[in-house]
C-alpha cells in the first residue's frame, strides 16, 4: 500500500505537469480528508487525493474529477480565484477554511495562498469564525432542502433531500474543528458525538436519514443491488455530469468496496448515506444514457432502498424536510455545546 507522502508527491507532479501550464493558473493545494494524515501513513484503499486548482477565471470550469496518475487516484477540482478573496470569505466557508488551517499548498506563484493560509490558520479556532462556519453549514441545509422540486425527476428530488440532510453532520463536525468529510460524514460525526457525550443526538441524525433501524444484512443487500446498478451505469455513461468520474470501473473501489468495508467493520448505518447518494447519481446517468427498458428494470432496487428509508413519494420528502427544519434549533444548540467543551476553541475570539 502506498504512503501518503508518496501519493502527495505524485499528485503534486501531476499538477506541475498538467495544470500549472494553464495561463489562468494561480495555484494549487491539497484538500479533503487525507490532509490530516501524516506523510508516513498509508493511503486508505478507498481514498483519493483531493487537489484544488485555483484559476483566475470568473467561474470555475467543471471539475476534472477522479482519475489515476501513476497508481494514485486523484480527484482534481477547479476553484475561482475570487472565491479566495478576501480572507474573511474563506474563514466563513466551512468547506474552504478547513483546507487552510494547515499548509497544504502545492504551487503558489502569486504568494496569495501562503498569506491566506497563514491568516486562516491563526484565526481558524476563534469562536466567532467557528460560529460563522456552523451558520454557513446551516444555511446550506436550508437552501438545499428548499430546492426540492416536485416536478424534477425522482432521482434529482432524492438528491435534493439527501445531501442537505447529510449536512446536519457537518454542522457538528465544524463545531468540533473536524474535517467536514463527504463519504464518511456519519462515521466521523458518530466519533465526535461519542467523545463529547452527545450520543443521543446521533440517533436523531440517523432517524432523519431514515436508517436508524436498518440491519447490517439489509444494508449489505442494498449495496449488492447498487453494485449491479453501478456497473450498468458505468458501462453506459456518455453524458457528462460533475460526478461522472465517480461512476466508473476505475473508481468502483470507493463507491462499492469502501461501503462494504464500512458495513463489515460494524458501521452499516454509516454506509447508508453514500449508498443512497451513489444510487441517485447512477439513476441520473441511466435517465440520460440508458434505454427505458434498462431504467425500468433497475428502478425497483433503488425504490426498495428508499422505502427502507421511509421515502416513497415527493410528499414523503417534503415531510422529511420539515422534520429537518424542526430539528435545526436542537442541532445548533448541540453545536454550541460542543464549542463550549472544545478545549481548542479560542473562547475570546
Amino acid at each position: 500500500m502506498m504512503k501518503i507522502g508518496t501519493a502527495r508527491r505524485i499528485a503534486a507532479e501531476w499538477v506541475r505537469k498538467f495544470a500549472a501550464n494553464k495561463s489562468s493558473f494561480r495555484g494549487a493545494y491539497f484538500a479533503g480528508s487525507t490532509i490530516e494524515l501524516p506523510e508516513d501513513a498509508e493511503l486508505p484503499a478507498a481514498s483519493d487525493v483531493d487537489v484544488m486548482i485555483v484559476l483566475d477565471e470568473d467561474a470555475a470550469p467543471l471539475k476534472l474529477g477522479k482519475f489515476f496518475y501513476q497508481d494514485v487516484l486523484i480527484e482534481a477540482s477547479y476553484l475561482s480565484w475570487k472565491e479566495l478573496v478576501p480572507v474573511e470569505q474563506v474563514m466563513t466557508s466551512y468547506h474552504l477554511a478547513n483546507s487552510f488551517r494547515r499548509n497544504t499548498i502545492i504551487e503558489d506563484p502569486t504568494g496569495h495562498l501562503h498569506r491566506l493560509q497563514k491568516e486562516t490558520a491563526s484565526r481558524f479556532a476563534e469562536r466567532e469564525w467557528v460560529l460563522k462556519r456552523c451558520g454557513d453549514a446551516k444555511q446550506r441545509i436550508v437552501s438545499g432542502l428548499n430546492s426540492i422540486d416536485e416536478a424534477a425527476p425522482w432521482h434529482d428530488q432524492v438528491t435534493s433531500w439527501l445531501f442537505p440532510t447529510g449536512v446536519t453532520t457537518h454542522v457538528l463536525l465544524v463545531a468540533a474543528l473536524k474535517n467536514p468529510t463527504i463519504r464518511l460524514r456519519y462515521l466521523a460525526v458518530r466519533n465526535v458525538l461519542n467523545s463529547y457525550g452527545q450520543d443521543a443526538i446521533y440517533t436523531d441524525l440517523l432517524t432523519l436519514l431514515g436508517c436508524e433501524q436498518l440491519s447490517s444484512e439489509r444494508v449489505e443487500m442494498h449495496l449488492d443491488e447498487l453494485a449491479f446498478t453501478y456497473d450498468k451505469a458505468a458501462s453506459l455513461a456518455k453524458t457528462p455530469f460533475f460526478f461522472s468520474s465517480e461512476i466508473t470501473q476505475e473508481t468502483r473501489q470507493i463507491a462499492i468496496d469502501g461501503s462494504r468495508e464500512l458495513i463489515r467493520s460494524g458501521f452499516h448505518r454509516e454506509a447508508v448515506f453514500w449508498i443512497a447518494a451513489v444510487y441517485a447519481r447512477c439513476h441520473k446517468i441511466l435517465a440520460a444514457d440508458a434505454s427505458p427498458e434498462v431504467q425500468e428494470a433497475l428502478a425497483p432496487a433503488f425504490e426498495a432502498l428508499l422505502e427502507d428509508l421511509g421515502i416513497a413519494s415527493s410528499s414523503d420528502l417534503l415531510r422529511r424536510r420539515e422534520k429537518v427544519f424542526r430539528f435545526l434549533p436542537k442541532l445548533m444548540d448541540t453545536a454550541e455545546a460542543i464549542m463550549n467543551e472544545n478545549p481548542f476553541i479560542q473562547k475570546g475570539g
